[in-house]
C-alpha cells in the first residue's frame, strides 16, 4: 500500500478515535460524574458553623463521615424535608469539615438524571483508597420504577452494590423519596404490599434525617449568624420582609437575603 495513503487512513482513524480521558487528580476533595467519567469539582462550601438550627443533622452527618474516613462502620444517608432547609449544604460542608480535620474523605456528586450509572461510579470507585460519599441531590420517584428496585439492590449490597468504603448520601424533598399514587392504593387487591413497596427504598439508609420548615425565630438567628459571619448590618424587620416576598422561612432564603445585604453595601462574600 502507498506510503501516503496508509498515513491518511492512520491520521483518519485517530480523528474518529475519542481521546482518551485526562487522569483526574486522586486527591482532590471533591468531583462530579459526568459524560460517564469523573471530574474534579469546583468545591467551596460554607463553612459548617454557618449552618445554624439543624445541629442534631449537623452532628449526625459529621460523626458519620468521620467515622467513614477512619475506616468505621458507617451509613448511608437519606436527608429529606422542607426545600431550602440545608440538607445539600449540610453534606458538602460536611465533607470540607472533615477534610479540615485532616481526615482523608473524597465527595462524588452524581445528578440524579445518571442514577442508572450509579454501578459504573461504585465500579470506578472500586479499587480507590479514599473512602468516599456518592451524593445524589434532590431525589425523587413518581411510583416504583426499576430505577428505585435498582437503588435498593444497591443499598442492600447485591451484585452491583457499593463497596465497603464508600456510602450513599442521598437528598429529597419527600420522606419516602416515592410518591406515594393513591390511585394505585385502591385499586390494589393488597394496598400494605403497596405501601412497602413505596416505603421499602427509604427503609435501606441507616439514617433518615428530616430538615422541616424554620420557625421566626430560627430563620432570624440564620440571618445574624450569616451577617455576622460576613460583618453585614442588617434589620430584623427587612430580613422578615424579604422571607415573606418569598413565602417561606429557611436556610436557603436566609442565605439569598445575606447575598443582597452585600449587594446593598457593595461588598461579595
Amino acid at each position: 500500500m502507498d506510503h501516503a495513503l496508509l498515513e491518511r487512513l492512520v491520521l483518519a482513524l485517530e480523528r474518529l478515535s475519542p481521546p482518551a480521558p485526562e487522569p483526574v487528580d486522586p486527591a482532590a476533595p471533591a468531583y462530579v460524574w459526568h459524560g460517564g467519567t469523573l471530574h474534579v469539582a469546583r468545591f467551596a462550601p460554607l463553612q459548617l458553623s454557618l449552618l445554624t438550627g439543624i445541629d442534631a443533622q449537623r452532628d449526625a452527618v459529621v460523626e458519620n463521615g468521620r467515622r467513614l474516613a477512619k475506616g468505621h462502620a458507617a451509613h448511608d444517608i437519606l436527608l429529606w424535608g422542607a426545600r431550602g432547609g440545608g440538607k445539600s449544604a449540610l453534606v458538602k460542608s460536611s465533607v470540607a469539615a472533615l477534610q479540615g480535620e485532616g481526615l482523608d474523605i473524597a465527595l462524588v456528586e452524581v445528578g440524579a438524571s445518571d442514577l442508572d450509572q450509579l454501578p459504573l461510579v461504585f465500579s470506578k470507585l472500586e479499587n480507590w483508597i479514599r473512602p468516599a460519599i456518592v451524593f445524589v441531590d434532590d431525589l425523587a420517584f413518581e411510583g416504583g420504577t426499576d430505577a428505585s428496585r435498582s437503588l435498593r439492590s444497591m443499598l442492600e449490597g447485591g451484585a452491583s452494590g457499593r463497596p465497603p468504603h464508600v456510602r450513599l448520601y442521598v437528598t429529597s424533598n419527600r420522606r419516602h423519596i416515592v410518591a406515594r399514587d393513591m390511585a394505585e392504593q385502591e385499586s390494589a387487591i393488597n394496598i400494605r404490599d403497596v405501601v412497602d413497596d413505596r416505603l421499602a427504598l427509604a427503609d435501606r439508609f441507616g439514617l433518615s434525617l428530616g430538615f422541616h420548615a424554620c420557625d421566626q425565630e430560627t430563620f432570624l438567628a440564620m440571618v445574624f449568624r450569616y451577617a455576622e459571619s460576613f460583618d453585614l448590618p442588617f434589620d430584623a424587620a427587612d430580613a422578615l420582609t424579604w422571607a415573606t416576598q418569598r413565602g417561606a422561612r429557611s436556610g436557603r432564603v436566609a442565605w439569598h437575603y445575606t447575598v443582597e445585604l452585600a449587594g446593598r453595601e457593595g461588598r461579595s462574600i
